[in-house]
Formats: structure tokens, sequence, C-alpha cells
């Protein structure tokens, strides 16, 4: 199948400000792009791109002052089948880790593994090591928190949505890979276009969906504790240690976001 896939964020500068952008489909997804997915602003700025540590396509412009206007509109190619399980299902012992996974096991500002150590213990001690266990940290996050976009807070970490069970897909995210951590399972988060599909109406307003990724039986694998179940038309965007490594915007002085927009919408026909 192929899904349309875009975005419209609306803004209003004081003054002239720098932005570092995270709005491209992930690498590892470029390949199916039908149409590019190219970033286009009003009024039309200089652009410049680079790979950040995390390997995530960052767009560095300076917006000027007064209305400012982000687009992107593209067409991807989609399996249409629902998220694969993986097949790899044991934990890797912390000595035997690749280098390069064990910055996923560390606290981070959202995900304040240090800080849930015992009560991880205390929940998911018990459960089989692996894949089992990864399930009952998402098993659990996903009764725990109500869901509701009301309930959106941009400063709020793990612990917090762990003490208010409330919030929304960044904050199933943050505490089920504050969890793995805590189990000494390395969890990286990930952020992306979902689509509505299979899903019962009505359909809330598009919106950017968070899901986290574990390493296990050599291999990173998806989990996704806010739907808790296999999604159909999920495009990945950016990877990072939380949400403060992959902000779809990351502005340098003040302004306001005036208005939002996303969609993630089968092509009629695939054509």
């Amino acid at each position: 199948m192929k899904l349309r896939i875009g975005y419209e964020l609306h803004y209003l500068f004081e003054h002239p400000t720098p932005a570092i952008l995270m709005l491209n489909v992930h690498s590892s997804r470029v390949e199916d792009l039908v149409l590019p997915d190219h970033v286009a602003t009003i009024p039309p700025v200089l652009l410049s791109g680079y790979h950040d540590g995390h390997g995530n396509w960052c767009t560095r412009l300076v917006a000027p002052a007064g209305a400012f206007t982000l687009r992107g509109d593209a067409i991807i190619r989609d399996s249409g089948l629902p998220d694969p399980a993986g097949t790899r299902s044991w934990q890797v012992p912390v000595e035997d880790l690749p280098d390069d996974t064990l910055v996923f096991l560390l606290p981070s500002r959202f995900c304040d593994s240090d800080r849930m150590l015992d009560l991880a213990w205390q929940l998911f001690g018990t459960a089989q090591p692996g894949r089992a266990r990864v399930q009952a940290v998402c098993d659990f996050v996903h009764r725990h928190i109500a869901f509701g976009y009301a309930h959106a807070s941009v400063g709020r970490n793990a612990t917090q949505a762990y003490e208010e069970r409330r919030g929304v897909c960044r904050d199933y995210a943050h505490l089920a890979i504050a969890f793995c951590r805590a189990l000494n399972i390395p969890a990286r988060y990930c952020t992306g276009y979902l689509s509505d599909i299979g899903t019962p109406l009505p359909h809330p307003p598009g919106d950017f969906a968070a899901w986290m990724e574990v390493y296990l039986g050599g291999e990173w694998q998806m989990f996704d504790p806010r739907n808790n179940r296999p999604m159909i038309g999920r495009v990945l965007m950016a990877r990072g240690r939380d949400a403060a490594d992959v902000a779809m915007t990351t502005t340098f002085g003040p302004n306001t976001l005036t208005g939002f927009r996303v969609w993630t919408d089968p092509v009629e026909g695939g054509a």
C-alpha cells in the first residue's frame, strides 16, 4: 500500500530565530519514498542539513520575524501489514552488549531509570527475562496510564507519569523505557507517523506518535506501550534517548505555535 504523510506547522516569531528541525523520514525508510519529504517553508528561507549523533537527519534554518509555516507532504510505500513481532526473545547480558547500546541503559532527562530501579524489580522481577519481561512492562504501562491529549505536558518525566497516571504516547514510551533500562534492557525512544488504519471510528486529529525499541536477542525490536498491539502504517522519523533528542522543532528564541496538523492517510487505489 501507499501512505500520504505530512505536516503543517504554523508559528509566530518575535524576531529572526535559529531553529533545528527533525521532520524527515528516517534514513531506514528513505528508499520507500515515492514522493520526497522535502521541508517547505513560507516564506522561503535557506535550509541546511546534517546527521546528529543518533543518525537522525536534522535541518537548520533561521525563521524570520512574523508568521512562519513549515510544511511537508510525501508518499511512502508500506507493507500494509501489522507491526512484525521480533523472533529473537532472549535478553543479552550487560557484559555482552555491543558498545553502542550501552548509552540506552543510562538514565536520561525524561527516562529517569535510576529513580525507578527498586520499583521496576518489584513489579517485573519475577517475569521471564527477555521478551516476556518487556511485554509485561508494556502491559503494565498500557493499563497504568490514562491517555488524553489534555494531559500532555512537555516537562513530565517517567517518574511523574507513573505517579500522575495520565499522559500521551510520549509518556507511555518514557515510562516503559525507564522500566526497561532499570531492568538492564537497552531501550530507545522513537517518533514518527502512525496511521489509524484498522482502528475504530471516530479517529482523533492526526499527530506524531511515540514508541520504543528494545535490544533483545542481538537486534532492536519495536514495542508500542500506548497501543500495545500491532498497528498498520508506522513510519519512523527519529530515534534517541528520549523525547528531548527528537523534538520536531528546537527553537532558540521566543515563539508561539499557532497551528498544527499531521496526516498519515492511505492513498486510495495505491495511486
